[in-house]
C-alpha cells in the first residue's frame, strides 16, 4: 500500500502539472464520479491545487469542488502529454483529468469522491485524521497527546493507527521501530518519553527524507523504491523489512517476522536490537 511519501510526491507532482490550468475534459469509469460530473461538470472549472494528507491525495476545483481519492493497495496516478502513450491499460483507467497540456490518469483507484470543503470535513476516515508528518507546520505534540489516549495499544499498531499520526505504512512501522531500539509487540503506555520522542521524529525525519527533494518531477507509484538505511546499494536500501531469516544489518541476528493488531499486518524485528 503507498504511504505517505509516495501520496506526497504524487500530489506534488500534480500539483506542478496541473494548478492554474483549466480542465478540458474529464473522463471516469465511476458512476458515483460520473453522476456528479453531469451535474456540477469539471470541465470548464481551474484546477486550484493538488496535495496530499497522510495517505489521502485532494484535487481540488474552482467553484468548491474536491476530487478525494485513496490508493488503498494498487492504485496511483500518471501524468502524460497529450500524445504520449499510458504506460497502463485503459481497463485500469479510473479517473481522467486533462488539460490542454497535460492528461493526468488515476489507474486502480477503488476510493475516489467528489466533495465540497464542508462535505469533506465530515468524511468518516478523512475528518479524524492526526497530524500530518509531512505537514509543513508538523509538530509533534499532538501525536505524543493522542498516543497516550492509547496507552494499551502495541506501539507497532498505534504508529498505523492514521487517527494518531497520518501517513505511516506497514514498512515505515517496522523500519521506525527498528532505529529506535523499540519492540514494535511494546505497548505504548510501557515506553519513556523518551522513546516515544525519538519514535516520533524518527517517523518525521523517516517520511521526509523518502518524501524526495523539493524539485523531483516525477510521479512514483507504490512501488517505488523506499529507502531508510542510507546506503547506495538498492539491495540494502531496508533495515528490517521483508527481511525475516535474514542477519539484522547491526548485529547479525536473525530478524523475525510476525503478525500483528487486527489487521494482521506483518512486523519485521530484530530481537537482538529490539529486545522485548
Amino acid at each position: 500500500m503507498p504511504e505517505g511519501d509516495t501520496i506526497f510526491r504524487a500530489a506534488r507532482t500534480l500539483n506542478r502539472a496541473l494548478a492554474g490550468s483549466v480542465v478540458t475534459r474529464f473522463e471516469t469509469q465511476l458512476p458515483q464520479l460520473a453522476r456528479v460530473d453531469e451535474d456540477h461538470s469539471v470541465a470548464g472549472r481551474t484546477v486550484e491545487f493538488a496535495r496530499a494528507t497522510g495517505k489521502w491525495l485532494q484535487i481540488g476545483f474552482s467553484g468548491d469542488l474536491l476530487l478525494l481519492s485513496h490508493m488503498l493497495m494498487s492504485g496511483s496516478w500518471h501524468i502524460y502529454r497529450p500524445d504520449e502513450a499510458w504506460q497502463k491499460s485503459r481497463f485500469h483507467m479510473r479517473v481522467v483529468i486533462t488539460t490542454s497540456s497535460i492528461v493526468a490518469v488515476a489507474f486502480n483507484v477503488q476510493i475516489a469522491e467528489f466533495h465540497t470543503t464542508a462535505s469533506l470535513a465530515r468524511r468518516p476516515g478523512f475528518s479524524t485524521l492526526g497530524p500530518d508528518l509531512l505537514a509543513v507546520d508538523f509538530n509533534s505534540t499532538g501525536i505524543l497527546s493522542a498516543l497516550a489516549k492509547h496507552s494499551s495499544l502495541e506501539i507497532g499498531v498505534a504508529l498505523l493507527k492514521q487517527s494518531i499520526a497520518a501517513g505511516v505504512g506497514n514498512v515505515f512501522k517496522s523500519e521506525i521501530c527498528f532505529l529506535a531500539r523499540v519492540n514494535p509487540f511494546r505497548r505504548v503506555g510501557e515506553l519513556t518519553r523518551l522513546e516515544l520522542d525519538l519514535i516520533v521524529s524518527t517517523a518525521r525525519q523517516l517520511l521526509v527524507a523518502n518524501a524526495g527533494p523539493t524539485h523531483s518531477s516525477h510521479v512514483i507509484t507504490h512501488s517505488a523504491m523506499r529507502q531508510t538505511t542510507g546506503r547506495t546499494d538498492q539491495s540494502e536500501r531496508l533495515w528490517v523489512y521483508h527481511r525475516g531469516g535474514h542477519p539484522c544489518r547491526i548485529c547479525g541476528t536473525s530478524i523475525l517476522s510476525r503478525k500483528q493488531g487486527a489487521d494482521v499486518r506483518t512486523t519485521f524485528w530484530c530481537p537482538g536490537c529490539q529486545p522485548l
